[in-house]
């Protein structure tokens, strides 16, 4: 066994994600809806997203005792933020055409409830979370 697999430069490359995610946005030439664009992130950078997204709560019962908790439906919108290259959720021009601040709120703002549940879903897919502890114990069992 070698460890040549392991180098960077031998490792295959998460390829970025094309997607209709809505079909209320469409090109005005060939009238199809608009492809967005994710990408997988590091480890280090989901690392760095889940602790914004956690904070200290009591114990209860338990004097000055505090337990961290991390607040997963603001973890999975900085995610998808985070995996979005197109649109440039950070752009001031679609902020402002949307009238919100930030690009969290511009994105769950342009997208109905079910397509930013379904977004959500891909984004979790890219990022390789596409598979459950359960899923890898029944394919370990076969």
């Amino acid at each position: 066994m070698s460890l040549s697999a392991f180098l960077s430069q031998n490792a295959l490359k998460v390829e970025n994600v094309k997607l209709a995610v809505s079909k209320r946005f469409v090109d005005a030439d060939t009238k199809k809806p608009v492809e967005w664009e994710i990408k997988a992130i590091t480890s280090t950078e989901d690392e760095a997203i889940r602790k914004s997204c956690a904070k200290r709560v009591p114990v209860p019962g338990k004097k000055n005792q505090y337990q961290k908790e991390t607040d997963y439906d603001m973890y999975l919108g900085k995610l998808a933020v985070a995996c979005t290259v197109f649109p440039n959720l950070n752009d001031q021009a679609l902020q402002d055409s949307w009238k919100v601040m930030g690009a969290e709120a511009l994105l769950k703002t342009m997208l109905t409830p079910g397509e930013y549940a379904e977004y959500l879903t891909r984004v979790q897919e890219v990022c390789g979370f596409d598979t459950t502890l359960q899923d890898e114990v029944d394919e370990a069992k076969n």
